[in-house]
């Protein structure tokens, strides 16, 4: 889907992920140096009152980014918001998804606004937020393409 195709209320190609191991939440833990023991320690994660350890919202974001880039390059992002509504339990097979709410000329380029959300199999939604993506330049065939397109 190009930024020429696309429309309000078009929604993105959902990410369907793999269920959320203890080995995802330890690696991600080392190479993001969040060792909060509740993601990686279920002694910990019990005596915070869950029953098993949880994702850390910024894995869930990291999905969120490779959701996005998977549908466009990452130096087209703009901006990204996210808002953590709920956690990610260890076993939970979170699926990322996004439909288009704007689309808009400036800058020198068309932008589309997606709104983001991620859930889970049992209909939990553990994130939500927006994104903005820059599509097409809106001047094509000048000296400037290659800078205005990023």
């Amino acid at each position: 889907m190009t930024g020429t195709e696309l429309r309000v209320g078009d929604e993105l190609p959902p990410l369907r992920l793999e269920p959320v191991s203890r080995t995802t939440l330890a690696l991600f833990a080392g190479g993001s140096g969040d060792h909060n023991p509740v993601h990686i320690d279920l002694d910990a994660a019990r005596g915070a009152g869950m029953d098993d350890v949880f994702a850390h919202g910024m894995l869930s974001m990291a999905y969120v980014g490779r959701f996005l880039t998977a549908w466009a390059p990452q130096e087209r992002l703009r901006s990204l918001r996210v808002r953590f509504t709920a956690i990610t339990p260890v076993h939970a097979r979170p699926v990322c998804s996004g439909t288009v709410s704007a689309i808009e000329d400036g800058d020198g380029e068309r932008r589309a606004t997606i709104r983001l959300t991620v859930r889970l199999a049992d209909g939990t939604t553990t994130l939500t937020g927006e994104a903005t993506v820059a599509l097409d330049p809106l001047t094509k065939g000048t000296e400037n393409d290659d800078e205005v397109g990023r």
